[in-house]
C-alpha cells in the first residue's frame, strides 16, 4: 500500500478530532460530574439510571402513604384513650348510682353527668384527621356518631347513633399500599366501636347500653345500674381496648415499615450513585491523559502537516 502526505494527513485529522471528542467528553463529565448526560452516551446505563430514577420517586411516594398512616393511627390511638377515659368515668358513675345511699335526686345529677360524659365520648369517635373521620368507615366525610337524648316511640333515648359504612358483608377499614405488593388496613370501621352482639335474641351494642344506662338512671333502677349495666360496661371497656391493642399493632407495622422505605431508599440512591455519579479523583486522572494524548496530537501535527515541496528538493 502506498502511503502518501494526503493520507498522512487525513489520519492525522481523524485522530485528532478522536482525542478532541475523548477529552470534551471527559470535560462534560467533570462539569457535570454525571457519567452520562444523554441517552446516546450509553443506552443501556442511561436505561438502568432512568429504572432507578422510578424506583425511588415510588418508593418515595409509599414513605408518604406510611408517615401519613402513621399520623392516622396515632390520631385513632388519642381517640381512643380519651373514649376510654369516658367510659371508664361512666362506669364509676353508674356504679355509684347503683347503691341505696344515693337518693333519685342524686341520681339525676349523675344522670346529667353521664349524658355530658357521654357527649364527650362522641366526640372523641367523631375524631377528625385531615379532613376525615378516622371511625367512618368508607364513608370519611360523614359524621359517624350521633347522640341524643330525644325518645323514640318506646320511649327509650336514642342514645348513641352510627352513620358511617355499614353495608352487611363489606369492611370499613380504609386500605392503603405501603411497599410494592403490600397493603396494610387501617381500623376505621366504627362498627367495631359499637361492639354489635345478640343478647337473650335481641340486639345489644355501645349504643343501647348507654340508653339503657340513661334509662335506668331516669326510673332510679337500682337492680340494673348495680348489676347488668355494670357487667356490660365492662365489655364496652374491654371492646374500646381491644381496638386499641389492634390500633397499636398496625402502628408498629408502620413504623417498621418505615425504617425498611429508608433502608431501601438508601440503597436505591446508593445504585444509583454508583452508575450516574463519577469518580472524581479518577475522572480527573483520566482527562489528564486525555489531555496529554491531544497536545502529543498536535505536536505530531506540526511535524506532518509542515511537510512540503521544499523537504524534497
Amino acid at each position: 500500500m502506498r502511503i502518501t502526505d494526503s493520507y498522512m494527513s487525513s489520519n492525522f485529522i481523524n485522530n485528532l478530532q478522536s482525542n478532541l471528542k475523548n477529552l470534551s467528553k471527559v470535560q462534560n463529565q467533570l462539569s457535570s460530574l454525571k457519567e452520562v448526560s444523554k441517552s446516546s452516551d450509553d443506552p443501556m446505563l442511561v436505561s438502568e439510571i432512568m429504572d432507578l430514577n422510578d424506583s425511588i420517586i415510588q418508593n418515595k411516594e409509599y414513605m408518604n402513604t406510611i408517615e401519613d398512616s402513621i399520623d392516622f393511627s396515632n390520631m385513632q390511638d388519642t381517640a381512643y384513650d380519651a373514649a376510654t377515659k369516658s367510659m371508664s368515668r361512666i362506669r364509676t358513675l353508674i356504679q355509684q348510682a347503683g347503691t341505696d345511699t344515693v337518693n333519685n335526686e342524686d341520681r339525676q345529677l349523675i344522670k346529667a353527668e353521664v349524658e355530658a360524659e357521654i357527649q364527650t365520648l362522641t366526640d372523641a369517635l367523631n375524631t377528625n384527621f385531615g379532613g376525615k373521620y378516622v371511625f367512618s368507615g368508607m364513608e370519611t366525610t360523614t359524621k359517624p356518631f350521633t347522640f341524643s337524648t330525644e325518645k323514640d316511640p318506646d320511649g327509650k333515648v336514642i342514645g348513641l347513633t352510627y352513620a358511617g359504612t355499614d353495608n352487611e358483608g363489606v369492611s370499613g377499614n380504609l386500605t392503603r399500599r405501603i411497599a410494592q405488593g403490600v397493603q396494610i388496613e387501617l381500623r376505621t370501621d366504627g362498627r367495631k366501636l359499637l361492639n354489635e352482639q345478640g343478647v337473650n335474641g335481641e340486639k345489644d351494642n355501645l349504643g343501647t347500653f348507654l340508653s339503657d344506662a340513661l334509662s335506668a338512671l331516669e326510673k332510679g333502677d337500682v337492680s340494673a345500674l348495680s348489676g347488668d349495666l355494670l357487667a356490660r360496661a365492662d365489655k364496652e371497656i374491654d371492646n374500646i381496648v381491644t381496638q386499641r391493642a389492634e390500633n397499636g399493632a398496625i402502628f408498629n407495622r408502620l413504623e417498621a415499615s418505615k425504617e425498611r422505605n429508608t433502608s431501601e431508599n438508601l440503597n436505591l440512591e446508593s445504585m444509583r450513585s454508583d452508575k450516574q455519579d463519577i469518580d472524581l479523583a479518577e475522572k480527573f486522572m483520566e482527562y489528564t491523559m486525555e489531555q496529554t494524548a491531544y497536545q502529543a496530537s498536535l505536536a505530531m501535527g506540526t511535524k506532518i502537516l509542515s511537510t512540503s515541496i521544499l523537504d524534497y528538493i
